[in-house]
């Protein structure tokens, strides 16, 4: 017999985490427990105010399934049960884990992967000024990738300070929909001046029409205007990338197909998360194989992780072990 749990939790983040529509200091996530016989299988979600959750909505769209859940309801019927959405993404991932706890199998087999391997993170540095933006970057100049925070007066200056800060890392600009699609046309040549790979989500969704048509000097990546397969095509003629995150796509199973459909349609794959706890970047770390870009640096950006998390080796993480996830 099935047994549903859930609950909130709140992880503080070390100082703080700032973008361009605001800062927080902790990390609000939901967790799910699927217990069956002496199997346990777990999922973390964080609810997220851009696209209208709460906690407590969250909590709520997952108590509305418990019956179903708890009289043995699967993945694949999970779909239809819930939209896209944190709430699905708790639950999903938790029967991934619960189900490869059964199986005695772990998840990445029963998603088709042939192995596990390690991946490399970007690491994000907050929306701040450019000087503290250069320190933040000196003191991680040897990682492979950092990913800036952009969305206001100077950020060309922010690039540029970055950049003489860490001269050899590869670099990700974010600017979180804040830029208007006259200051991208100006900003973008002179990203690529200072050879940045990827600008994510610059302009608001409602108004990214306007890249249909304009070549831009660096790939584009879409983030808030990309969360399930029905957006992909629609993206795929206005950017190069998309950042397919489990929260936005409602879980790993329809993250999977995501990966699939892109590919097909030859958008090239950031792997992203939002500040949450290694619990919620273990089963994106399946999704991350192969992908052009990973983003699953969350646990880093905390004061402190879940026991037993990820582990990480400078940028490099670990597969999670079957006692976090899978």
């Amino acid at each position: 017999m099935r047994k549903l749990t859930c609950g909130a939790e709140r992880w503080p983040i070390a100082g703080a985490f700032t973008i361009a529509r605001g800062a927080k200091t902790e990390a609000q996530v939901v967790v799910v427990e699927i217990t069956e016989g002496d199997a346990r299988g777990r999922g973390e979600c964080v609810p997220y105010a851009r696209y209208g959750d709460t906690v407590e909505g969250v909590l709520s769209q997952i108590e509305s399934l418990r019956d179903a859940i708890e009289a043995g309801l699967d993945r694949e019927r999970l779909q239809a049960r819930l939209p896209a959405g944190a709430a699905r993404n708790a639950l999903d991932c938790a029967l991934w884990d619960l189900e490869a706890k059964l199986a005695g199998h772990p998840a990445w087999r029963l998603a088709g992967r042939a192995r596990l391997d390690p991946v490399k993170t970007c690491y994000t540095l907050s929306f701040a000024s450019p000087e503290a933006m250069a320190q933040a970057a000196r003191a991680n100049a040897r990682r492979p990738m950092l990913k800036l925070k952009i969305g206001g007066a100077g950020d060309l200056d922010r690039v540029a300070a970055v950049r003489a800060a860490a001269p050899r890392t590869r670099l990700v600009v974010d600017a979180n929909e804040a830029l208007t699609f006259e200051e991208l046309r100006r900003l973008a040549p002179e990203f690529a001046r200072l050879d940045v790979k990827l600008i994510e989500q610059p302009l608001p969704a409602a108004d990214d029409g306007a890249l249909e048509g304009w070549a831009s000097p660096v790939l584009l990546c879409a983030d808030e205007s990309c969360h399930t397969r029905g957006d992909l095509a629609r993206c795929a003629a206005r950017y190069g990338a998309v950042n397919i995150k489990l929260d936005k796509a409602g879980g790993l199973s329809e993250a999977l197909a995501m990966v699939e459909e892109a590919r097909r349609l030859r958008l090239e794959v950031m792997v992203g998360c939002m500040v949450a706890t290694s619990l919620a970047m273990a089963p994106a770390m399946i999704l991350a194989q192969g992908a052009e870009f990973v983003d699953l640096d969350g646990p880093l950006l905390l004061a402190k992780d879940r026991e037993p998390g990820l582990r990480f080796l400078g940028s490099l993480v670990e597969p999670p072990t079957p006692e976090l996830w899978g």
